[in-house]
């Protein structure tokens, strides 16, 4: 089953390489992810862990890699994980970062923009964040 699909990205005028070294570990999500912001993401036995609306969110991400590769995966612990690539690579002198977001199942298409929306002010955070 193929998902509908939203990518959304932000150029950011700084090397690409210094985006990506300044926001890839996962202790840096929090300071633009609003999603994180106030959910005290944390390590607990090798699991990462932040603080849902229902109870502990396990987070799983991609190791520090040389190709600007930040995936993660979010389990809200409804059975499934969230899967959101997100890349971050060269754009000129700059950087685009940016994001895929599926639609998941039984979520209606106000969810999905809403969920664009949000996701997509969390990247205005991040540029914002790393530009003053």
């Amino acid at each position: 089953m193929a998902y509908d699909v939203l990518t959304l990205s932000i150029s950011i005028e700084r090397p690409w390489q210094d985006v990506y070294e300044a926001i890839w570990q996962p202790l840096d999500f929090p300071k633009w992810a609003s999603g994180l912001s106030a959910a005290r993401l944390r390590l607990d036995n090798g699991q990462w862990l932040a603080d849902g609306p229902d109870g502990p969110v396990k987070l799983r991400f991609t190791s520090h890699n040389a190709f600007g590769i930040m995936d993660h995966w979010v389990d809200p612990g409804l059975g499934s994980e969230i899967y959101v690539p997100m890349r971050v690579v060269a754009n000129g002198d700059g950087a685009e970062v940016s994001l895929t977001l599926f639609r998941q199942p039984g979520m209606t298409e106000e969810q999905l923009s809403a969920d664009a929306e949000w996701m997509q002010g969390d990247l205005q955070a991040l540029k914002q964040m790393l530009t003053g």
